[in-house]
């Protein structure tokens, strides 16, 4: 039976060894009065490793590491402020599970959120995506007890024995509103849902441009969802009628999700209509029950993509901002589905207009998703089919749906990369 103190009662060096890992879940999935007295209390710890994922709270502040070390499966959200001092894993959203179970990726502590269930045992309410796989292999787990988290099950659930230690208790949870899209994502998105046909399957993630691709699928019928994350944009979907999850060809009814990343309004819809089904990323990214739904449209976003297709997720200049996160699966996920697609949708430019988003080369950032995985790109100014493409076409077709003002700076690169290479290949051929 698992041991009860209050808030007051905690003191973080009692239960932590020297080199500890300690992890929380991501989002509204953060225990916010456990990770906010760990950070109070990090002079009197033996610089122990925290490890997160996305966080859109305020705990994570470049000065915490004076007190830990930081490592990050992520670089969005309130990420931003630390990846540079942060140690970044870089890994599919769906192998973290394993990565946790073999050792290669260690959790000593592990710091949750729950809601108590008449049955004695508890739910994590708001999150299932690798959190259980983070229980199982910590060391110390140690429970904070909200009672505001919503009724959930399915991968949610966690035993009383797998709890060590149950603090009481905070009623907190971290909102994750829908952000408000702009023009060009508006149109961005509108060019995504020309090519989703009614009762396609469709996952989405969060954050403006999946949002506008929700308001966009307005006038569409019988969709389902399969997503890593929701937001409260899938309420609204439900609401008018568009998502009724029909037609997918398993899971009738239900839309998968991992995540709950909203506010109230999903929490309380999540908890009243029975719904969402919550599940582990095992499940939610895993290409063998992916691709058996047919009509799957993935939609995934970008920083930036060159002229051969390949996809960078990750790096904006010298600064992390992105992850490698479930982009790949879910890219391949849409292109083995039978009638799916895989849609990477990016404005043609930063915000400013003055960095195309299309390049002419990744040079030396990474490459997400390769060129061979890429299906389909969609900007505001249209679409382009890759798949099957050979270099010379993908090019043409990138720069048809870049912004004009880039257009001719791009070929002049592009050309004089050309030139460059059939200078080297005769300089070793002499």
């Amino acid at each position: 039976m698992s041991q009860t103190i209050s808030l007051a009662q905690l003191r973080f060096a009692e239960y932590l060894k020297p080199q500890d890992v300690i992890a929380w879940p991501q989002g509204p999935g953060e225990p916010l009065a456990l990770t906010e007295v760990l950070v109070a209390q990090g002079d009197e710890l033996q610089m122990p490793t925290l490890l997160f994922g996305l966080t859109s709270s305020a705990t994570l502040r470049p000065e915490l590491a004076e007190h830990f070390i930081l490592r990050a499966f992520n670089g969005a959200g309130t990420n931003r402020r630390v990846t540079a001092l942060a140690d970044i894993i870089p890994c599919h959203v769906s192998a973290v599970p394993g990565l946790l179970r073999h050792g290669k990726v260690r959790v000593d502590v592990a710091l949750i959120a729950v809601r108590p269930l008449p049955d004695g045992n508890f739910t994590l309410g708001v999150i299932s995506d690798f959190t259980q796989a983070m229980i199982r292999t910590a060391r110390l787990v140690i429970a904070l007890v909200n009672p505001a988290l919503p009724l959930t099950s399915g991968d949610a659930m966690v035993q009383a024995e797998d709890i060590d230690l149950l603090v009481e208790s905070d009623g907190r949870i971290v909102d994750m509103p829908d952000p408000q899209p702009t023009a060009v994502e508006l149109e961005v998105a509108r060019q995504v849902v020309s090519l989703i046909p009614d009762r396609a399957t469709v996952q989405l993630g969060v954050g403006t441009l999946p949002t506008a691709v929700a308001f966009a699928l307005h006038a569409h019928r019988e969709l389902g969802v399969h997503s890593g994350v929701v937001s409260d944009a899938l309420v609204d979907l439900v609401e008018r009628g568009v998502v009724t999850n029909a037609f997918k060809g398993r899971d009738a009814g239900k839309t998968v999700t991992g995540g709950l990343f909203g506010t109230r309004r999903l929490r309380d819809f999540a908890q009243s209509s029975g719904l969402i089904d919550m599940r582990s990323v095992e499940y939610t990214h895993n290409l063998a029950v992916t691709a058996a739904m047919p009509n799957f449209y993935t939609i995934n976003s970008a920083i930036e993509i060159d002229l051969t297709g390949q996809v960078n997720s990750e790096l904006a200049g010298d600064r992390y901002l992105g992850a490698v996160g479930g982009q790949i699966d879910f890219v391949r996920a849409g292109v083995a589905s039978a009638g799916g697609h895989s849609i990477i949708a990016v404005p043609s430019t930063t915000a400013d207009g003055r960095q195309s988003r299309i390049s002419a080369s990744l040079l030396n950032r990474p490459v997400t998703t390769a060129r061979s995985d890429i299906d389909i790109v969609v900007t505001e100014f249209g679409v382009a089919h890759l798949s099957g493409c050979a270099l010379r076409e993908r090019a043409i077709r990138l720069l048809a749906i870049a912004h004009p003002d880039h257009r001719d700076s791009l070929m002049r690169a592009m050309h004089g990369a050309k030139s460059e290479l059939s200078r080297v290949s005769k300089k070793a051929a002499a």
